[in-house]
């Protein structure tokens, strides 16, 4: 006879469903809220740049009470035991990418997270993974750049080498 539940052996609900769940509505409320207070934009269409906002914002709150309701019932199915090497790899690379954007810029910062993603679903070495996300990160970074004419940093590292020394 099955149980229905995929929380077999835990009484009461899933905590951690519960805190994703408020997550969600958190996500919602401020999405919400900060779409409210931002200034008014004056247009004669119903739908204006502030519609998507709040669809997202609805969105993640009816989502958050589904998932109440999930929780509730322990209806979540059973969890996997994690493999933490590969997730702190990537987190690793994500750390490294957010303290080293400015510094090194996009082109760089992004390679390293690259390789890190990638030794952390166990593709390659690092040698090799490295300049290859470096190689895919600068031909992102001139579509953006050039072809878009979107800023991204290009690392204060590089504007220091590039720049025309001052004659005095």
């Amino acid at each position: 006879m099955s149980s229905g539940g995929g929380q077999i052996g835990r009484p009461g609900p899933d905590r951690a469903g519960l805190v994703i769940a408020a997550a969600l509505v958190l996500a919602g409320v401020g999405i919400g809220l900060a779409t409210w207070s931002s200034g008014s934009v004056a247009m004669n269409t119903p739908v204006g740049p502030k519609t998507v906002p709040y669809i997202v914002a609805a969105a993640f709150l009816l989502l958050g009470g589904f998932t109440v309701v999930a929780a509730l019932r322990s209806d979540f199915p059973e969890r996997e035991l994690q493999d933490w090497p590969p997730m702190l790899w990537i987190i690793g690379g994500l750390v490294v990418q957010l303290l080293t954007m400015k510094t090194i810029g996009f082109a760089l910062a992004t390679g390293l997270l690259f390789a890190a993603t990638a030794k952390g679903f166990g593709k390659g070495p690092l040698w090799k993974t490295v300049p290859i996300g470096i190689v895919f990160s600068f031909v992102i970074w001139l579509i953006f750049a050039k072809g878009l004419q979107l800023t991204l940093p290009v690392g204060t590292i590089w504007e220091r080498l590039m720049a025309p020394a001052s004659g005095g």
